[in-house]
């Protein structure tokens, strides 16, 4: 009669390891996906930064060619000083 108890104890014991070790595998899956995400992301502020450059080297080109164009617009004579 006495082993009854521990035998109790034991299986429940044992359920809960098992379970403890699927919740484990669960969360080392998530932080797996975790990462992958993280990883995901930071290649998207890099597209970000790099359309940025872009557009920034774009507003440069744009102020230089407006300068040039005024330039030839004095020259002509086409403009008041």
């Amino acid at each position: 009669m006495s082993d009854a108890p521990d035998n109790i104890l034991l299986a429940y014991m044992r359920r809960f390891d098992e379970k403890l070790d699927r919740v484990i595998d669960v969360q080392t899956e998530h932080s797996s996906h975790l990462s992958q995400l993280e990883f995901g992301l930071v290649g998207l502020r890099r597209d970000m930064v790099q359309h940025a450059e872009g557009i920034a080297l774009l507003g440069v080109r744009l102020d230089r060619a407006d300068k040039r164009l005024d330039r030839i617009e004095k020259r002509l004579g086409l403009i008041e000083v």
